[in-house]
C-alpha cells in the first residue's frame, strides 16, 4: 500500500474524520428505523381496525382497514430500499475510523470489537428487513390478498423481534460516537485542545 496516498487522503479529512461534514450513515440509519417502525405501526393499526373502527367513526375520519395496510406496505418496501445505502454508508465510514484501543464500552467491549459486530449486525439487519418485505409481499400479493387482514400474526411478531435486534444493535452505534468518539466531531476537535464551541457555529 502506498502510505503516502493514505496521508494525503487523511490530510484531506474534517475533524470527524470524514471528508464531509455530517455523517451520513447515522442519519440513514434514522431514516431505516423511521420506515420499519411506521411499517409495521400501520400494519398494527390494520390488524386492530375492527376494534379501533368506532374510534375513527367518532373523529370523523374516513379510513379504511386497506389504507393501513397499504402504508405499511409501502413502509417497509422503502426501509429495503434505503437499508442498502445505510449498510454501504456505515462500511464506507467505518473503514475510515480510528478507533481508540485505550476506552472500553459500557458493555466491556473494545472499540475494533464494536465497529466488527456493528458492522456483522448491520448486514444481519439488512438482510432481516429485506426477508421481512419479500414476506409482506407474498402476504399481500398471493397468499392473503383476497382477505381483508393482509398481515399475519406471526409477521407483526418478527417485527417485533427485529426492533429489539434494532435496538441493541443501535446502541452498539451510539457506542461508537458517544464512547469511543468516531466520526464525533466536537470529541475530535477536543482530543485536538481544540474549543468546540468555537469553531462548531
Amino acid at each position: 500500500m502506498n502510505t503516502e496516498l493514505i496521508e494525503q487522503l487523511r490530510s484531506q479529512l474534517g475533524a470527524n474524520g470524514l471528508p464531509y461534514m455530517i455523517p451520513i450513515h447515522p442519519n440513514l440509519v434514522h431514516l431505516t428505523l423511521g420506515l420499519f417502525i411506521a411499517a409495521i405501526a400501520f400494519d398494527i393499526v390494520g390488524v386492530l381496525f375492527p376494534y379501533q373502527k368506532p374510534v375513527f367513526k367518532f373523529l370523523s375520519l374516513s379510513v379504511t382497514r386497506s389504507n393501513f395496510f397499504d402504508v405499511g406496505w409501502y413502509n417497509i418496501v422503502a426501509a429495503a430500499v434505503i437499508s442498502f445505502f445505510t449498510v454501504a454508508a456505515g462500511f464506507y465510514e467505518i473503514m475510515l475510523a480510528e478507533a481508540p484501543s485505550d476506552v472500553t464500552s459500557a458493555w466491556g467491549l473494545k472499540a475494533m470489537e464494536t465497529m466488527l459486530w456493528h458492522g456483522v449486525g448491520g448486514v444481519f439487519l439488512l438482510a432481516l428487513i429485506v426477508g421481512m418485505t419479500l414476506w409482506r409481499g407474498f402476504q399481500r400479493f398471493a397468499w392473503r390478498k383476497d382477505t381483508s387482514q393482509q398481515v399475519q400474526g406471526s409477521y407483526i411478531f418478527a417485527g417485533f423481534l427485529i426492533l429489539f435486534v434494532m435496538f441493541i444493535h443501535g446502541t452498539l452505534g451510539a457506542h461508537l460516537a458517544g464512547e469511543f468518539g468516531i466520526h464525533n466531531t466536537a470529541d475530535a476537535l477536543l482530543r485536538m485542545g481544540e474549543n468546540p464551541n468555537l469553531l462548531l457555529k
